[in-house]
């Protein structure tokens, strides 16, 4: 999952900024191998499509509210809530769930942890949610499932939730996360585990129809098991966040004429390669002192967090900041000029979709998880080096018709395909699945 930070999971139906209809499966082409874009942009084909592939008929969904707030020039009111990872139960009347993820603070997972509860409790479960990482071995989890008489459960990750599911006597569904494609399929042992829970869970959902791919060419048994939704996008951006302060603690020169902030968002891991652009973008701040590098993330690995410190703090224009509620963030997020991801791997990056549903122009590195959702020169620019980001990164800047026509079709490929709505409608009908089993 991509990076972004965890907030109060329950927006309202005001907050939600899609259209609640679903489109047909939808599919980007690669983007062209030189840097140079096709002319006219107004020429180029915006695909109206939905990355949704499930075996039943979802119901008519109710109407969608109006947006909450209206993209760059609009904020509404949001104040800064808790993210609140960890052990929760609520109450419901059907099922009694067991949510595995892993839950550290101002994450992806987290974020799309506390989602996934607030839709599985909408339907009238009680779901108790915790952190995978707190438990050691399945016998710690079987003594939760009998101590609270859980019913079934769900795991974001399978190599880090789902194993620790695996011979409880519940039925089980599981999440795919890039860790689970990206890295952990790599390693034989933890391929052969992530095998084994795909045998007994009733489910598997990927966020894209590439991950889908690659997990069925991993493990051909779970075909006809693996579904395929993509993330629901809600953004809520506080109101009362002060971008002039924000700058003023960052310390950066609020009198430059043009200031243009570019901001990366990601937990201080390598896999999120947050140097990546580092020295190029120095080399172009010294250049042009009105451009700015703002890294913001958690403190996940101390390692490699030392290492970034260190690299942050002899580079010039580049910025470190410690993470931020959600709300805050997305306020950050809808005042820079554009969005960042430099990851060597994603699953699906919120943050990429955030910002596109704030109107935010989007650079990305050209890898499998981000050419899923941004299409170059369309939705957001692709780089595969950091001389081409700077290239990319100068034509945003002195393009305005570029940034427009690029952060029109962004918000207009979130509100299509990453609809709140649909992802609740879908995740409450596969839980079905772990209804219909505990009858049988």
């Amino acid at each position: 999952m991509p990076d972004t930070w965890a907030r109060d999971p329950s927006p309202p139906d005001s907050l939600l900024r899609s259209p609640p209809v679903p489109s047909p499966p939808f599919s980007l082409p690669s983007p062209p191998p030189s840097p140079s874009l096709p002319l006219p942009l107004s020429s180029l084909s915006f695909p109206l499509s939905f990355p949704l592939t499930l075996p039943f008929p979802l119901p008519a969904p109710e109407p969608a509210a109006p947006p909450r707030s209206g993209g760059r020039d609009k904020s509404p009111p949001g104040p800064c809530r808790g993210p609140g990872p960890g052990s929760s139960v609520l109450g419901g009347s059907d099922m009694r769930l067991l949510f595995l993820a892993v839950l550290r603070p101002h994450t992806g997972n987290a974020v799309t942890a506390e989602r996934l509860r607030d839709h599985l409790e909408a339907a009238g479960h009680m779901c108790v949610l915790r952190d995978a990482f707190d438990f050691e071995s399945p016998a710690e989890i079987a003594k939760l499932i009998a101590a609270e008489n859980l019913e079934a459960a769900l795991a974001l990750h399978l190599y880090r939730g789902g194993r620790l599911l695996q011979g409880h006597g519940i039925p089980f569904g599981v999440i795919f996360g890039g860790t689970d494609l990206n890295e952990d399929a790599n390693h034989k042992e933890k391929n052969e585990v992530m095998g084994k829970v795909l045998e007994e869970a009733r489910f598997a959902v990927a966020f894209t129809e590439a991950m889908k791919d690659t997990a069925q060419a991993q493990w051909p048994h779970a075909t006809g098991k693996i579904f395929v939704q993509s993330q629901g996008i809600a953004t809520i951006p506080n109101a009362n966040f002060n971008w002039n302060t924000f700058l003023q603690q960052s310390e950066i020169d609020q009198s430059a004429d043009n200031l243009y902030v570019f901001l990366v968002i990601c937990g201080l891991r390598p896999v999120k390669d947050p140097l990546y652009l580092v020295d190029a973008f120095s080399e172009w701040h010294q250049e042009e002192p009105n451009v700015y590098m703002v890294i913001v993330g958690p403190e996940v690995d101390p390692v490699f967090t030392r290492e970034v410190k260190d690299r942050v703090r002899r580079a010039a224009g580049v910025r470190l900041i410690r993470e931020m509620c959600q709300e805050d963030l997305h306020a950050v997020v809808k005042s820079c000029f554009a969005l960042v991801n430099s990851s060597v791997s994603e699953g699906m990056s919120a943050a990429i979709l955030e910002a596109m549903d704030l109107e935010v122009p989007v650079l990305a590195r050209n890898i499998p998880g981000n050419s899923a959702v941004v299409e170059h020169g369309v939705t957001g620019l692709l780089f595969s080096n950091p001389q081409e980001f700077i290239q990319l990164a100068k034509r945003l800047v002195s393009d305005p018709a570029l940034e427009k026509e690029i952060v029109t079709n962004g918000r207009e490929y979130v509100r299509t395909h990453h609809s709140w709505q649909v992802e609740r409608d879908t995740y409450q009908r596969l839980i079905q699945k772990l209804e219909a089993s505990l009858e049988d």
